[in-house]
């Protein structure tokens, strides 16, 4: 169980709080929401990070990929979260390239992970029908045409759905929705006849879309896995989802908490700063113990995933359980410590409070991982 990064991955880390800074900071996706970039992110950004190898960051070197392992995509993530950088590191390495290495074929890997280690490529999981996280709620349906199949449904929140080059969608080849057996998973091409992707306005400018698929033909090459059989990739690939989203929400916690550390520096209320009143100090002190609980969670995790552990649900579940508690009493304290002017667009706070809300639901929120923690602990 490693709980710090050994030297690569700390020199990885400190590389990406540097890039991100630099070229991709909160100013950048301030003028992407205010310029209603199609996009969502700079392309040019993308290519650089794909440079710096972060795109094949868990891809294997004999399909282009750096292979450095989760606990270095999770630093990146930190990172990432740190700055509310705007990209499709996510759903293309986490999501896509994860999704292809747990259920992909060899030729799909040999194809595509190195388009995707190159930055060459994006994808996005369509997995949720629901304003809920349900992993077995599918009911988009996928029946056998041909030498083909046809699938027609709808999608919502989609991460990188409007911009992706190729789409992963879980669909249902029998059964009903909420069972596990029965779904499978489709490469689709995103301009494919009969998708159709409408960009969704987030609250906290995260890229994401609603994605209906009327009767859209796929070949049977475009098979992720076996038939009926994608939960056996869903839930390793939601397990590493969770994770990651917890590295992401840590850095976004971090970051809230730095600035707000900053701010009770410098106001000044009755002559004197406010840090320098007990109480605040008090609450400062409490969000620095959940952030160091939740850090200590995402790393083990992360080395779980590294190890590939046994104990990888239990910590995926207890890492964004974890993560969502320490980011929401952060996020609601920094807004408070703030003020006022927390809530003005000015002050870029608020827009780590917005951020939060949509990381805390992403996958799972709260409820969903505990209960989740429990089953998989049989309480």
């Amino acid at each position: 169980m490693a709980l710090v990064l050994n030297e690569d991955q700390a020199l990885i880390k400190d590389t990406a709080r540097e890039f991100c800074a630099s070229k991709a900071p909160v100013a950048q996706l301030r003028k992407l929401r205010d310029d209603q970039d199609p996009l969502g992110y700079s392309s040019d950004t993308w290519q650089q990070m794909a440079e710096l190898g972060w795109a094949g960051i868990v891809i294997p070197e004999a399909h282009g990929g750096t292979e450095f392992g989760w606990m270095a995509l999770g630093a990146v993530l930190e990172e990432q979260g740190r700055h509310l950088t705007a990209s499709p590191l996510f759903s293309t390495v986490v999501l896509g390239a994860g999704a292809l290495l747990l259920g992909g074929s060899d030729s799909q890997h040999s194809d595509l992970l190195p388009k995707i280690a190159a930055g060459e490529l994006t994808l996005a999981l369509a997995l949720e029908e629901s304003p809920h996280h349900n992993p077995f709620g599918s009911a988009l349906s996928a029946k056998q045409e041909g030498d083909g199949w046809v699938l027609k449904g709808d999608k919502q929140f989609v991460f990188d759905g409007h911009s992706a080059d190729q789409l992963l969608v879980a669909a249902r080849t029998n059964g009903k929705s909420g069972d596990r057996d029965g779904l499978s998973l489709f490469l689709v091409a995103a301009d494919a006849a009969g998708v159709t992707r409408t960009r969704s306005a987030m609250v906290d400018s995260r890229n994401a879309a609603n994605i209906e698929f009327g009767s859209v033909r796929v070949q049977t090459n475009a098979l992720v896995g076996a038939v009926g059989r994608a939960a056996d990739v869903l839930e390793p690939l939601l397990d590493r989802a969770r994770i990651c989203m917890a590295a992401e929400m840590l850095g976004t916690m971090d970051e809230a908490f730095a600035r707000t550390l900053a701010y009770l520096r410098e106001r000044k209320q009755f002559g004197v700063v406010i840090g320098s009143f007990q109480g605040l100090k008090h609450r400062a002190a409490d969000m620095f113990t959940e952030i160091e609980l939740a850090r200590s969670t995402v790393l083990d995790a992360l080395s779980a995933l590294d190890a590939n552990r046994d104990d990888v649900p239990l910590l995926a579940a207890l890492a964004k359980a974890k993560a969502g508690e320490a980011l929401h009493t952060v996020s609601l304290e920094a807004l408070q410590m703030h003020g006022g002017v927390g809530m003005t667009d000015e002050f870029d706070v608020g827009l780590f409070l917005k951020r939060a809300r949509v990381q805390e639901q992403a996958f799972g929120g709260r409820a969903f991982q505990r209960d989740r923690y429990a089953t998989l602990a049989r309480f």
